[in-house]
């Protein structure tokens, strides 16, 4: 299987390194193994959906104040 390490992950996915790191020591990253003190992750990995980010909630069209 072909690895990338943490930097090429952040450039592909346009977030830190940092968050990488943290994506894969949370098991985030499917396939990401820790080798000595680096992160090999699978080249055809996803990047995770930011559980940071909430998500808009649909409004109810009967429910308008006047």
């Amino acid at each position: 299987m072909n690895y990338m390490s943490a930097q090429e992950a952040a450039d592909k996915w346009g977030i830190t390194k940092r968050r990488v790191q943290i994506l894969c020591s949370e098991n985030r990253i499917e396939g990401a193994e820790k080798m000595g003190n680096m992160w090999l992750i699978p080249k055809d990995a996803n990047k995770p959906e930011d559980r940071r980010i909430k998500k808009e909630k649909k409004r109810d069209k009967r429910c308008t104040r006047n």
